[in-house]
């Protein structure tokens, strides 16, 4: 890459301190005529910053990184300025007079250092679900990522399925050989081990679910109250609630956390069989697909009419209390709040990948099953042609797995939900 790119680090201005960054070959003599002289490597020091007609714009820390041996993989300098607004655009504004620098894309930085080789795909994906984490959940899920963890597990899968493979080849290209005697005899069992391995953790749920939040879904009849305990779960006044039945037309969404659980609420409209308009039917048939969807259902109707594995809620506790089954609730008061959030986390934490350990997202839970695929089609009375080939599909998939082998339509997506400095 010969462009050099900066961008503003740190968050938005105004802040006490805001951090700049510069990559690429061209970052040294940047910094070098932005602060009158290069500092020694890796050793911050005190420096006045001049634009190019010898106006001061600030009295800053610089920085020297020399690359390789950076988090970019380039050339990197940083510059720890004072955090106002008019000091960082005074700043930016002069190094984009600089001929070959512009300024970064978002994830632009990130992206740098997985194609040098500073981190892999499954790090840099790690490290896209931290920057967006929430909840401390959020956090230390993404940490056995952006940590490494994974990528050094499936390291050493791959290991293995390269020592796999060398047995196969040695027997294939020196079978005429004294010292190759054939394959060792516990080859099938350990290859049947590896493939349980990686299918006990892609078993787990989606490291999604955990950015994304466990879908709760407020379903039942109309008038039932629902919009009043959506709003109660959420401290806010997000939907309009009134008497008069059918009021919640459409599907509204909020992320809320709870507990540390991250929750997305979904607040839908009355289900009912007849008398609703046009509109209100559209509703219907969108809170029916929602039902279908969620993870967590709250149902506010009669329990013979409960979709399978919903909570029953009875609503309204405070107006009109009742003896059946159901949990008893009330926005208005409070009553059974308390109780209804325990259980939703309770069955938060059973619906999200556990955070000690590691987990896959989607497209990585894909390349591990069709690496295990390839290890469980392997059989004992196979050709070893066709074991050798069977080992290849694996590998290829687990290089895929942490991006030895990436379309550029996926990195776009996945760098692009970056921010503009990292």
């Amino acid at each position: 890459m010969s462009e050099t790119i900066y961008a503003l680090s740190s968050g938005s201005p105004p802040a006490g301190i805001g951090v700049i960054r510069i990559s690429g070959p061209g970052a040294g003599s940047a910094l070098e005529r932005l602060s009158g002289g290069l500092p020694p490597e890796r050793s911050p020091r005190l420096r006045t910053l001049r634009n190019a007609t010898g106006d001061t714009l600030d009295q800053a820390l610089i920085l020297w990184f020399r690359g390789p041996a950076t988090v970019t993989g380039e050339d990197l300098a940083e510059i720890h300025c004072h955090g106002g607004r008019a000091v960082i655009a005074a700043i930016l504004q002069e190094l984009g007079t600089y001929a070959g620098l512009r300024e970064a894309e978002p994830g632009e930085f990130t992206r740098r250092a997985f194609g040098n080789g500073k981190i892999d795909l499954a790090e840099a994906e790690g490290l896209a679900d931290l920057l967006s984490a929430e909840t401390e959940m959020q956090r230390r899920g993404a940490m056995l990522s952006v940590g490494g963890e994974l990528s050094r597990r499936i390291e050493g899968w791959r290991e293995r399925v390269l020592g796999f493979a060398a047995a196969v080849e040695a027997v294939i290209d020196f079978a005429d050989e004294d010292d190759v005697v054939g394959l060792p005899v516990d080859f099938h069992a350990r290859l049947e081990d590896l493939a349980a391995e990686i299918c006990g953790i892609a078993a787990q749920p989606a490291t999604e679910r955990l950015r994304d939040g466990i879908r709760v879904v407020l379903a039942g009849p109309p008038n039932a109250g629902k919009s009043s305990l959506f709003n109660a779960l959420l401290a806010d006044d997000a939907a309009i609630v009134t008497a008069e039945a059918g009021t919640t037309r459409d599907v509204l969404e909020r992320p809320v956390a709870i507990g540390g659980v991250p929750f997305v609420l979904v607040d839908t409209a009355g289900m009912r069989e007849s008398g609703a308009g046009a509109i209100e039917e559209i509703g219907i048939e969108r809170a029916r697909r929602e039902v279908s969807a969620g993870q967590i259902v709250l149902w506010l109707g009669e329990e013979a009419d409960a979709p399978e594995g919903a909570i029953c809620v009875r609503s309204k506790s405070d107006l009109r209390p009742s003896k059946s089954g159901g949990l008893q609730v009330s926005a208005v008061t409070g009553s059974g709040i308390e109780r209804l959030t325990a259980l939703l986390v309770e069955r938060g934490r059973t619906a999200l990948p556990p955070v000690d350990r590691l987990a896959f997202n989607r497209r990585q839970r894909d390349w591990a099953l069709a690496a295990a695929e390839g290890l469980s089609a392997v059989r004992v009375d196979d050709d070893l042609l066709l074991v050798a080939e069977h080992l290849r599909t694996a590998r290829r998939a687990l290089d895929r797995l942490v991006g030895r082998e990436s379309t550029e339509e996926m990195l776009d997506t996945l760098f692009g939900r970056f921010c503009i400095g990292k």
